[in-house]
């Protein structure tokens, strides 16, 4: 049976969720892509609460647009700054099921340098 690219990418996100969880002292950043936007949340799944969130739909960032690297980048920058605000230093990096290539890879180096660890 054929599946879709949207199933395979869920079912690799399943395995990474398996084994990936955020706590109070290290969140998860959960990465979200579409073919126009970029969008991320800081998250602690042990009381289900978002602490930061960015994304390319934003009124900030609407000259930007979240297709390409820069916009990612600029989504990563907002959401560092943010994580700063809510005093998050390290955090645990979930990619969705997406490749770490492209657009992931270049927001997860723009929250490095931003000052996150992970």
């Amino acid at each position: 049976m054929a599946r879709t690219t949207r199933e395979l990418r869920q079912r690799r996100h399943r395995r990474l969720r398996k084994t990936l969880s955020g706590t109070a002292e290290r969140p998860r950043v959960a990465v979200s892509r579409t073919n126009k936007h970029i969008s991320a949340q800081i998250i602690d799944d042990t009381t289900g609460r978002t602490l930061a969130a960015a994304s390319s739909i934003e009124g900030a960032l609407k000259s930007a647009t979240g297709g390409n690297i820069e916009g990612a980048k600029a989504v990563a920058n907002l959401l560092a700054t943010r994580a700063k605000e809510a005093n998050i230093a390290t955090v645990v990096f979930d990619r969705g099921g997406f490749d770490y290539h492209g657009r992931v890879a270049a927001f997860a180096d723009a929250l490095r340098a931003g000052g996150l660890e992970f």
